[in-house]
């Protein structure tokens, strides 16, 4: 039986479908809107591996190039390897479902999403994170849902729901918020530097409309009607918690003295060890929980110290930022560089300039895009003293890079004022927490040492929360452990003004609007502090790129000289380059961009265009290069691209029985212009340069 289900939200409605599609699939929904169509599948494994006492989730998320009636790209003409895209989709579908698993449910769950359809104008990322709710909805699984996801945008003041890819590039915020019909879970987004304010009511403005989303999922389920999935619940040992609370808990306790990363977890990792030796007997067949169970002691500990005494493993209190330091200038061949260090997280930004054709070309289902400003992070595992896998980007990566990108896309020159393709990397020395925002701050002075003319240095924090009943702490910028065993990770980037970007996850059912404002109010004050710092460092951006970087000059000729500058098939264009090692670009508006790391490079290249866009008048004297030798005479090119014929008559004051007897092929020759007929023909005179010499 088909079964659909419609809630209007912004301009469309929102179709849920199901009954049709994937059957076997314990779950399988179609959620259209507009003519996008995405489509989920869940499926939870019936049988729980031994010893397992994790709940393994994974989502993917793919876009099939059909959905937009194209044929993939490239020799194989299959879809490959997930792009950055798909792997932030998937990524941004799993926050917010994740938490609402029971603890006890360790069975595993795959959710595959199928982008069907695109239509280049409705966003498909919120359409999945709500057709893999619905698909957990009506699958039967333990799931404490549903999830509806929207996206908001404003613009001149009015928020909207799911803008087109038109409306949000007009818009001033852009955010994907998740929710239950209680509260929200889950947003991801960025902004043109609006105040706290505004960010919170773009928030509530998405949780209403959350509601009416979640309330059609429940419909849909309440209609499938599907019987609850059994399964056999993962239960601690209750004896081996017991002994494990008496014989090691004061233990954890006394680790507070220990406020350095490595040294508290080298101490940790030894009573987990003593645990494991001292309780094997007594627990043959259940000591493989020791570890979860020392986890949850430690993070027992470690709330109530927060919210009993307000404070913090590593000894701060709860508003507290940790000591800050920076270098900038420290790679002598770099356009930018900054190290960029808070506590036991460090990042290296560097900033690379190149120019306007280094931009990176995207083929997506909305057609071909284009970035001219990119920032990529990198993590390797000896930033955490571990071994570990090296090679392409993981998702982590991939999403924490994007967050950063987003954090300072908005305070980038436009090309118009500084033409140049900007790459931004991060590479994570060290981590004990907030590395993305460590990248934030980084690349923001990097690109400050680069000379980029940013509008605003922009700083980023990381904000934790832990709650128990009505009681509550939030913590400004967290490290590792309090992101691990806390309740939230709330990440907010942005100007002495107002916010750049914005990601909040929850890992419990979700958090008010008050406690949300109490948060970003705290995080204004931690980054105004952060801000600070980074400004004693450098207030303003370097006057001058650097000297390795290339050279940029943007010169402006009639629209109507396009075509003589760029030549038949682009002869004459190449040819300039050629010459001149200098790279040229120009586009319809007649705006020519050349770009060296050599100025002389630029300078002759700028002269040959000029002059070629100059308009050739009768009287003009010109410098020219023999091209070709005729019994009648000799073309000559004045500029390039552009030759006229200097007569035998007019080669010298005496008569030329011969044309070879005044001039050679490639001889320069200074003559003047003394026809044009209405073709545009040219006649040239070295002879009347002669008598006026």
């Amino acid at each position: 039986m088909t079964i659909d289900i419609k809630v209007e939200v912004g301009r469309n409605a929102m179709n849920f479908n199901t009954g049709y599609l994937a059957k076997q699939a314990d779950g399988a929904v179609a959620v259209s809107y507009g003519e996008v169509v995405v489509f989920a599948t869940a499926v939870a494994s019936k049988d729980v591996k031994e010893g397992q006492d994790f709940f393994p989730l994974t989502v993917d998320y793919r876009e099939k190039a059909y959905a937009a009636g194209k044929i993939p790209g490239g020799f194989i003409k299959r879809e490959t390897r997930p792009s950055d895209k798909e792997v932030l989709v998937s990524r941004l579908t799993d926050r917010p479902l994740r938490p609402l698993f029971p603890e006890d449910f360790v069975n595993e769950v795959q959710i595959i999403i199928y982008a069907l359809s695109a239509d280049s104008v409705n966003q498909q990322d919120v359409f999945a994170i709500n057709a893999a709710s619905a698909a957990l909805v009506v699958s039967g699984m333990p799931f404490h849902g549903p999830v509806g996801a929207v996206r908001v945008g404003r613009i001149n003041g009015e928020l909207i729901v799911n803008p087109t890819f038109q409306e949000s590039a007009e818009s001033d915020i852009d955010l994907v918020v998740a929710g239950t019909k209680k509260a929200v879970t889950m947003i991801e987004g960025c902004s043109k530097n609006v105040t706290e304010e505004d960010m919170l009511a773009a928030v509530v403005f998405a949780h209403e409309n959350i509601k009416r989303i979640c309330e059609a999922q429940e419909e849909l389920g309440r209609t499938v009607n599907k019987p609850a999935m059994e399964y056999k619940p993962y239960i601690p040992d209750a004896e081996l918690k017991k002994a494990a609370r008496e014989r090691y808990y004061q233990d954890l306790v006394n680790l507070k003295a220990i406020t350095v990363k490595k040294p508290r977890e080298i101490a940790r990792d030894e009573i987990l060890a003593r645990a494991k030796e001292e309780l094997k007997e007594q627990f043959p067949d259940t000591i493989g929980q020791i570890g979860g169970i020392i986890d949850a002691l430690d993070g027992e500990v470690m709330r109530l110290r927060c919210l009993d005494e307000g404070m913090r493993a590593d000894g701060r209190d709860l508003k507290g930022i940790r000591p800050i330091d920076i270098q900038l200038g420290v790679l002598p061949r770099a356009h930018g560089s900054a190290v960029f260090t808070r506590g036991e997280t460090q990042s290296l930004g560097i900033t690379t300039l190149g120019t306007l054709s280094e931009v990176q070309k995207m083929d997506n289902l909305e057609g071909f895009t284009e970035k001219r400003f990119m920032l990529h992070y990198n993590f390797p595992p000896f930033s955490v003293g571990e071994v570990g896998r090296t090679g392409n980007p993981g998702r982590r990566e991939i999403g924490h890079g994007m967050l950063a990108e987003r954090s300072l896309e908005w305070i980038v020159p436009d090309a118009a004022v500084f033409p140049y393709t900007i790459r931004q990397v991060s590479e994570i020395l060290e981590s004990n927490g907030s590395s993305s925002m460590a990248s934030v701050c980084s690349g923001s002075l990097a690109m400050c040492n680069a000379g980029v003319p940013i509008k605003a240095p922009v700083a980023g924090i990381a904000m934790g929360l832990i709650m128990e009943g009505d009681r509550y702490a939030i913590l400004s910028d967290i490290q590792g452990l309090e992101d691990h065993l806390g309740d939230m990770d709330f990440k907010v980037a942005g100007t002495e003004t107002g916010i750049t970007a914005f990601q909040l996850d929850i890992k419990i059912e979700g958090i008010t609007p008050e406690i949300m404002k109490v948060a970003l109010e705290q995080a204004k004050e931690g980054r105004l502090h952060i801000l600070k710092t980074m400004n004693t460092f450098l207030s303003a951006p370097e006057k001058e790129v650097s000297v390795h970087a290339p050279k940029i000059k943007t010169i402006k000729v009639k629209t109507e000289k396009i075509g003589e500058i760029i030549g038949p098939g682009g002869r004459v264009i190449k040819k300039i380059v050629e010459d001149t090692g200098a790279e040229v670009n120009i586009d319809d508006t007649g705006k020519v961009v050349i770009s060296s790391v050599s100025a002389e490079a630029i300078a002759m290249a700028e002269k040959i265009i000029l002059g070629i866009a100059e308009d050739v008048e009768i009287g003009n004297v010109y410098m020219g290069t023999v091209k070709k030798i005729m019994e009648f005479g000799a073309f000559v090119e004045i500029v390039p691209g552009k030759e006229g014929l200097v007569h035998i008559s007019n080669l010298d004051t005496a008569r030329v029985k011969e044309v070879s007897d005044i001039c050679a092929v490639g001889d320069k020759m200074k003559v003047k212009v003394i026809k044009i007929d209405r073709q545009g023909r040219i006649d040239l005179s070295r002879k009347e340069v002669l008598e006026e010499s």
